[in-house]
């Protein structure tokens, strides 16, 4: 198969065709097209199969990806899917909000002077082929098994997890406080990053396959922990972390000035057509407002981006950094630009203006000093260039944290780290609890939906194992 394979030298890297600006800014429909087969064939042709595929060592899920790249480019692209599904259990979703340019795609060997594989795209048009064709099918245990285990959130760690265990032949009963399942994948993620027909959809493959599903069931108002441990022989929390870091500044309890996920949250559901106060009153719509979006990560570019489609008067970003070391995914920050965002890099907020209701956004400009102990230059402000933002919405992107996890879950017991997150061990998934695991977001604080996949699937591998060693002991007793 290796001769149709090395074609970097002679293709150029092409991503699928990407909607002109001003149309995507009309609409939250996603921005990139689908591959058309050929060129789909042709660029995975490009992979070079290198003797060390640093792509796949830099996923998180440790995906196959020259494998599947080598199929998809001599046409055996059943195979190439039944290879991507095996490794990760969202790969249509992976492929389209994974930030391809950090992990595998910036990892590729061919980077310098040719341009990496476009890798993301070809594994979103593997997945969504497979669907069309009818390849995806619901899990079919060979045997069923008695034993039931609780999942507390409908997230990609949750939903990662119940595949893996169902396709065990475990009873899995997920439990989530909102009412549809994908957790920050629905209400969280723009549909001009990931629609979420795509999320529902899976959904439905993992309930058809026998996973059931507890939704508006909160933790703690409904059933405690102790309650689902009793119920269940192992339960995994897979909550993420929805406590959004605030900025303490003069002024900033006015309104206007709002948490970035309660915004995205709103504009989501105003988009399944729910009925949104909020968003119908103007506090989280930013229709015809000066937007200023503070901070740099994914988080913040969902923003601007989503307040460009809702017809923002103007919108900035305000980010302490510069582009070069911003964390959101460069490509998105590029995407952000076309659509009309302006970003102003190295300035800080310092004050909030206004009379009740925010008027602007009072910045100082900054300069990037000696590196700290993570090797990242410290902003450090210059005296006396502070400058006025005018605003009518500030939205706080800054970041999560974790509730108060003792409390919540009512177990003192329940050990958490430094940073308010479970403490859980690296490899088992377990907590000091016995048989009760911890995975993704609520363990490693904010991180990525690859990540919290990997760790469910991580974490359906070890309670199989401490299952297995329980039914066993208990037949011997």
């Amino acid at each position: 198969m290796s001769q149709k394979m090395l074609k970097f030298v002679s293709l150029e890297k092409q991503m699928p065709t990407k909607r002109n600006a001003s149309a995507r800014r009309e609409d939250f429909n996603e921005i990139y097209e689908e591959f058309a087969p050929d060129k789909a064939v042709e660029q995975a042709s490009r992979c070079s199969q290198c003797g060390i595929p640093f792509c796949q060592v830099h996923c998180p899920v440790q995906n196959n990806i020259p494998d599947w790249l080598n199929l998809t480019a001599n046409g055996r692209l059943e195979e190439a899917y039944e290879l991507s599904q095996s490794t990760n259990s969202l790969p249509e979703i992976c492929g389209r909000i994974c930030p391809q340019d950090r992990l595998c795609e910036g990892s590729c060997v061919i980077e310098k002077g040719f341009q990496s594989v476009t890798i993301g795209a070809v594994e979103k048009y593997i997945t969504d082929t497979a669907w069309e064709k009818g390849w995806v099918k619901p899990n079919a245990p060979s045997h069923e098994l008695n034993q039931s285990v609780a999942i507390i959130g409908a997230g990609p760690g949750g939903m990662a997890a119940a595949d893996q265990l169902r396709k065990k032949g475990y009873q899995v009963h997920v439990y989530d406080r909102y009412d549809r399942v994908g957790g920050l994948l629905v209400y969280g993620i723009p549909g001009f990053k990931l629609e979420k027909e795509v999320v529902e959809r899976r959904a439905k493959l993992l309930a058809d396959g026998g996973v059931t599903f507890h939704l508006n069931f909160e933790i703690g108002k409904d059933a405690t922990l102790e309650e689902l441990r009793a119920k269940h022989e192992a339960v995994v929390v897979a909550t993420g972390v929805y406590k959004a870091r605030d900025i303490s500044l003069p002024g900033s309890g006015q309104k206007g000035i709002v948490p970035a996920l309660d915004y995205l949250t709103a504009s989501n559901r105003k988009g399944l057509g729910d009925t949104v106060p909020a968003f119908e009153s103007g506090e989280l719509n930013a229709e015809g407002k000066n937007v200023v979006v503070i901070g740099g990560g994914d988080t913040a570019m969902d923003c601007v981006r989503t307040a460009i489609r809702q017809g923002a008067k103007s919108v900035k970003c305000l980010y302490r950094r510069d582009r070069k070391n911003m964390p959101g995914s460069l490509r998105e920050t590029t995407n952000a630009e076309e659509e009309g965002v302006e970003f102003i890099w190295l300035s800080a907020p310092k004050a909030f203006h206004g009379d009740g209701e925010v008027t602007a956004v009072r910045a100082i400009e900054m300069h990037l000093g000696i590196a700290d102990s993570t090797g990242r230059q410290v902003p450090v402000e210059l005296e006396g260039s502070e400058f006025d933002i005018e605003c009518d919405l500030a939205i706080k992107a800054l970041g999560f944290d974790p509730e108060d996890i003792p409390t919540l879950f009512d177990q003192p017991e329940l050990k958490v780290s430094r940073w308010g997150t479970i403490e859980a061990d690296p490899l088992s998934k377990m907590t000091n609890l016995d048989g009760v695991f911890a995975i993704g977001d609520i363990v490693r604080g904010a991180s990525l939906v690859v990540w919290a996949i990997r760790d469910g699937r991580d974490a359906a591998a070890s309670i199989h194992q401490y299952l297995q060693k329980a039914a066993k002991l208990a037949q011997a007793s």
